[in-house]
């Protein structure tokens, strides 16, 4: 397992410097043989993903990666491609209802995240009570130290105030008003080729998997 090619991590900066396109349609070439790379690059994640959580299922890198192609009918940003590549492997893919764990390909922007995100408040209602009924087992998963020292909850929007019907809690009220349960690990450029980037990946979404199988279990 490797990491990206270089022509891949190039093919995106370019994009974002021409985002336009008659440069897209030019550069057709490039995109497909990034295209590519990158589905060979989730291919070896859901491989390496299915070996501690079976619930994923099978999956091609098709059912998991989002189109280059934005809908920009109801947005001011009006750049016809979205200048990243981004897969979220969970059951049934990225429409999955379930949560899972996502990766975000873009030139000084990258991450790897996962969990439960913009979920309807019935099921965040649900998360909410599991954390309180499950009090042990939930701070045991994120005050884990690799937990701690690899993911952040930096930037995760938040309620203001404990929820209502929920009584505040010193070491789950910060949880419980996060509007998203999506911690994240911030993916420097220069890992993105490295040789050992995949595996790398895929340690960071094992430390990740407690989190997505307590979601999961909660919401299922």
């Amino acid at each position: 397992m490797a990491g990206l090619k270089k022509e891949t991590i190039k093919f995106l900066q370019t994009l974002s410097e021409n985002n336009n396109r008659d440069w897209f349609n030019a550069q057709k070439t490039l995109f497909e043989d990034a295209k590519s790379d990158f589905e060979l690059f989730v291919f070896n994640l859901i491989a390496g993903i299915s070996e501690f959580d079976k619930s994923i299922g099978a999956l091609e890198p098709r059912d998991c990666i989002f189109r280059i192609y934005r809908d920009v009918r109801f947005s001011q940003n009006k750049n016809p491609y979205k200048e990243n590549f981004g897969a979220f492997i969970a059951p049934d893919g990225r429409k999955s209802r379930f949560c899972g764990y996502y990766i975000h390909i873009q030139p000084g922007g990258s991450f790897a995240s996962g969990g439960l995100y913009m979920a309807p408040g019935a099921v965040m209602k649900l998360v909410r009570t599991a954390m309180v009924e499950n009090r042990e087992e939930f701070l045991g998963i994120i005050n884990n130290p690799k937990f701690k020292t690899t993911f952040s909850f930096e930037g995760i929007e938040m309620l203001k105030r404990t929820p209502a019907g929920f009584k505040f809690d010193d070491e789950l009220d910060f949880y419980l008003r996060l509007k998203h349960i999506t911690p994240s690990r911030v993916l420097e450029d220069n890992e993105l080729t490295l040789p050992n980037f995949s595996d790398e990946v895929l340690s960071t979404f094992e430390t990740l998997s407690p989190l997505i199988k307590f979601l999961n279990q909660t919401i299922q």
